[in-house]
């Protein structure tokens, strides 16, 4: 087929057309501005038009669009007075992934490092919301019918993923305004994901998924993942802990929580492979892109970029970024956060003014919007128990603050990787 992606520099759809184009598939696509994704794409062979036109619309026989893509997009139009299939992402996986046997991995939090964890497992196909750091990308080939596909929840696209096994991290209510505010509704789309699949792996400690009914290997973190320590090994973090009666595991990174996402990738590989292969193949994981990257780690400093932009993500990896400073012998944990949406910060607003306890220095920088319309938010005052510093950007936070010292955690999913990296020079 000969198949366009509209969007195509999201890090989701970005996965969908690498793997289209290795399964022989002629692929092109668009967005609306040139990136590093979008070079990097290019350089793989795929013509991609920037801005959106349609002239980028030839004779391709379907179009797949990412779920911000408005019905006006003039790529949308064209291909429609044309007479070609336009999908959006959701629909379009049941086209992708229907001969495959999908490892399909959901939830609210830890999606993207369970999903990369259970694909150095199986060493499995695997296609990820983030780049794993082991093979630099977000989709990784390898034969067979297996795929290790991250499955997203925020549009119920999780509920075309095809799911031969289904891992649940947890359901925590989230991107709550796809589901209209109804609880229910979304509590359905999960039943629904579960019951889909053959294999169910879940924390059954989770409120919703605790009253899941259908069968399903179950994991109690809090009984069933024991004598859990953190360590250097060459300075990289590592978490080793005990699984049930299983003996013990090491995984890359630090943290109760990587524990329980190494946990439940672990209980979804003993359905194809035994113990000891699964304790040799979990060392292949080192970590994703914006998921506790170490940017820069000096005697004295170390600079960290991380991908959480909702409280309990920030209070984890706070969390692990104390154990590695301890360890590492720093005293002190900066962290700087860009709000990610007003929607997001105003839902959870109680919950982010909690969720930097214990932190010695808050930065907080301007709420990156996505698109919204902005909202008021007086940051000094509600935070004011932090005695927040407020900036700009990183760049002039870190001359503010003098940040050369300690440990400096960035936190948001807006632009904050760049500027961190930026400051790298």
């Amino acid at each position: 087929m000969k198949i366009h992606f509209i969007g195509i520099g999201g890090i989701g759809i970005s996965a969908l057309a690498r793997f289209m184009a290795h399964e022989g598939h002629a692929v092109s696509g668009s967005d609306i501005a040139e990136s590093p994704l979008v070079a990097k794409l290019r350089q793989e062979g795929i013509a991609i038009t920037v801005p959106h036109d349609s002239s980028a619309i030839t004779d391709q026989d379907l179009v797949v669009h990412s779920a911000i893509i408005k019905p006006g997009n003039p790529e949308i139009v064209a291909a429609k007075k044309q007479g070609i299939a336009v999908q959006h992402r959701r629909e379009a996986l049941k086209t992708i992934l229907w001969d495959k046997q999908v490892f399909a991995v959901a939830g609210a939090h830890g999606k993207s490092t369970t999903t990369a964890i259970l694909s150095a497992i199986l060493d499995a196909t695997a296609l990820i919301g983030a780049e794993a750091k082991s093979f630099g990308s977000n989709v990784r080939f390898c034969e067979g019918r297996e795929v290790v596909f991250e499955a997203d929840e925020s549009d119920a696209s999780f509920l075309h993923a095809n799911p031969y096994c289904a891992v649940v991290t947890n359901a925590e209510p989230e991107h709550m305004e796809y589901y209209n505010y109804d609880l229910l509704k979304f509590q359905d789309a999960y039943r629904q994901f579960l019951d889909m699949a053959k294999v169910r792996v879940i924390n059954a400690e989770d409120e919703l998924l605790g009253q899941y009914g259908g069968e399903a290997i179950r994991l109690y973190p809090s009984r069933d993942i024991t004598n859990i320590r953190y360590e250097l090994i060459e300075n990289e973090p590592f978490t080793t802990f005990e699984l049930k009666n299983l003996g013990e595991f090491s995984v890359w990174g630090f943290g109760a929580h990587i524990a329980l996402d190494a946990a439940l990738a672990i209980l979804a590989a003993m359905e194809r492979m035994g113990l000891e292969q699964i304790r040799e193949n979990i060392l292949n994981y080192r970590g994703i892109k914006k998921r506790f990257d170490i940017l820069r780690r000096d005697r004295d400093f170390v600079l960290i970029d991380d991908y959480a932009h909702h409280p309990t993500e920030i209070e984890a990896t706070l969390s692990s970024a104390r154990e590695y400073a301890k360890l590492l012998g720093l005293k002190g944990v900066t962290a700087v956060w860009q709000p990610h949406k007003y929607s997001r910060t105003i839902d959870n607003l109680d919950r982010f003014i909690e969720c930097f306890k214990g932190v010695e220095r808050l930065i907080i920088l301007p709420v990156w919007a996505a698109g919204e319309e902005p909202q008021e938010l007086d940051f000094q005052r509600l935070f004011d128990r932090y005695s927040p510093m407020m900036a700009p950007d990183f760049a002039t936070a870190q001359q503010m603050a003098g940040l050369s010292s300690g440990l400096v955690i960035g936190f948001g999913a807006g632009d904050i990787t760049y500027q961190l990296r930026a400051a790298l020079g």
